[in-house]
């Protein structure tokens, strides 16, 4: 039992998979972030481009 026991502790076939799902959890978060980034600038410049645009009219320069 006790020679399982330290097989068992010295057995990290396991420690890659952990490290590559917290890389993709990690790089998953900062596009989620870069999209929410993103799409506010988006929104706030679509909307002073609608505000420029409703205060002229066809004949102004």
């Amino acid at each position: 039992m006790i020679k399982f026991i330290k097989n068992f502790r010295k057995d990290d076939s396991g420690a890659v998979t952990v490290d590559w799902v917290v890389l993709t959890a990690a790089v998953a978060a900062l596009a989620g972030a870069a999209y929410s980034a993103i799409q506010s600038g988006a929104t706030g410049l679509t909307e002073a481009t609608e505000t420029y645009m409703g205060t002229k009219g066809p004949s102004d320069s």
